[in-house]
């Protein structure tokens, strides 16, 4: 199951780098025919903001996969193994609540915006919508997963903490870290 996952996850990076490079080309493209040849690219800011939408969730659904997210870990760091499965599950809980009321919002959004059209593309604003129910659902389904692992006890007890700290903790964790080791000058 975790080999299909990792495959996911790269076929939605592989996604992520497509939609970044097509931004890339619109806005710049965009700006050198404005400034360049007095022209420009009609449709380029309604796409580029529409796959800047997408990115973005798309984003935040690799962070949940690889638990990237940054978050404060102070109180449950001090507590027993047991209290730290209990956040853990209270946490996955929160969050799936909190997923399956942004799936109904953005089932609801792309139902009404279904029929009304993009100024510029002539599209379905369906379009800007339809990606709270794709992370929506493929987020429910991570932390579901995750949600057995805790319960199953398949995480172990130093991994149930499913946050990142910022890169200038975890810089400074390991310096002090080294400090006290034996050995370590004074």
């Amino acid at each position: 199951m975790s080999r299909w996952i990792d495959r996911g996850c790269k076929v939605v990076e592989a996604v992520i780098a497509l939609f970044l490079a097509l931004m890339v080309v619109l806005v710049f493209g965009n700006v050198v025919l404005r400034y360049g040849f007095n022209s420009g690219i009609t449709v380029s800011e309604e796409v580029s903001r529409w796959l800047f939408i997408w990115v973005t969730f798309l984003g935040a659904l690799v962070a949940l996969k690889e638990h990237g997210h940054l978050g404060m870990d102070m109180v449950v760091q001090m507590l027993p193994p047991i209290g730290k499965k209990a956040c853990a599950v209270a946490g996955h809980v929160v969050m799936l609540y909190i997923v399956w009321l942004l799936f109904r919002g953005s089932l609801a959004q792309t139902r009404i915006n279904w029929d009304v059209t993009a100024p510029v593309t002539g599209a379905s604003m369906a379009i800007v919508y339809g990606v709270g129910i794709v992370f929506a659902v493929l987020a429910a389904g991570l932390l579901a997963l995750d949600l057995i692992r805790i319960l199953t006890g398949q995480v172990a007890d130093e991994d149930l903490v499913m946050i990142q700290e910022s890169e200038e903790a975890v810089q400074l964790q390991q310096i002090l870290g080294s400090a006290h080791e034996p050995g370590a000058r004074k």
